[in-house]
């Protein structure tokens, strides 16, 4: 794979991705690779949600009662 140097504003994701897709790959990986990507950020999102509920101290409890006021 050539070297690329990319400068902003592509990010670092971007360009590993640009270096990645100029190789030809069947549509089939690519629909694996996208899972892959979705799979990665639900996860990092997951991660970070925890966090914030454990941080707030939230309990089923406490979101069924922020529920109930909408």
């Amino acid at each position: 794979m050539a070297n690329l140097s990319v400068h902003p504003p592509l990010s670092n994701v971007q360009a590993e991705l640009l270096k990645l897709f100029s190789a030809e790959i069947p549509e089939n990986h690519l629909f694996e690779l996208k899972k892959v990507i979705a799979k990665f950020l639900l996860d990092k999102a997951r991660d970070k949600a925890d966090a914030t509920w454990d941080e707030k101290g939230y309990s089923d409890e406490k979101l069924q009662q922020i529920l109930d006021k909408k």
